[in-house]
């Protein structure tokens, strides 16, 4: 039997029942017995500093492995002021320093997010899908994962109850490991 895909999860919020790391929990139970999904917090990032690269800290230096493990990253992020949380950039820039060491590179993603909002997390997703182009990530563009009006879609213990979005989320984490893939076979 072949090694599963490992996709690593990443919850945009710091919150201990985010609605996104709910919707990461969710992934992780409706990935295909061919794809692990493992989440990854940002709890132990300090602020990003330029004076600091290249220098070793415990938190940023095991991010950056898991990151390096994972065959795909699935963002989940939350809508902060029309735009991506600040732990998330912070994260993401990272990653991608100091100059000339960019682990994003590459690397498949995909986004999704949920939200107790109208617009489910469209503006912060197509701001997060610029940074994900800046760092040379391979975003796949769909099915998209907006989850309105959140609040109702997730039960008092922060677990995904909407079978509807369910069955959307399980369908997005499906076309992640064929997008991851078709990259690697070079379609």
């Amino acid at each position: 039997m072949s090694q599963p895909l490992v996709i690593l999860g990443i919850a945009g919020s710091l919150r201990r029942q985010s609605l996104n790391l709910g919707l990461l929990q969710a992934a992780q139970e409706l990935a295909p017995a061919s794809v692990r999904i493992e989440i990854a917090t940002l709890h132990d990032i300090p602020p990003y500093n330029a004076d600091d690269d290249g220098k070793s800290h415990a938190g940023v230096d095991a991010f950056k492995q898991r990151i390096l493990a994972a065959d795909a990253v699935l963002f989940a992020t939350p809508e902060y002021n029309h735009s991506i949380p600040g732990v998330l950039k912070n994260a993401i820039d990272h990653a991608s320093r100091p100059s000339g060491a960019n682990i994003w590179a590459g690397k498949p993603a995909a986004v999704m997010g949920a939200s107790p909002g109208q617009f489910g997390t469209a503006r912060s997703q197509y701001e997060l899908r610029k940074v994900l182009a800046a760092v040379g990530m391979l975003v796949m563009s769909a099915p998209e994962v907006l989850v309105t009006l959140a609040q109702g879609k997730f039960d008092d213990q922060g677990k995904l109850t909407d079978e509807k979005t369910r069955a959307h989320v399980g369908k997005a984490v499906q076309a992640l490991a064929d997008w991851t893939l078709r990259l690697r076979a070079g379609a």
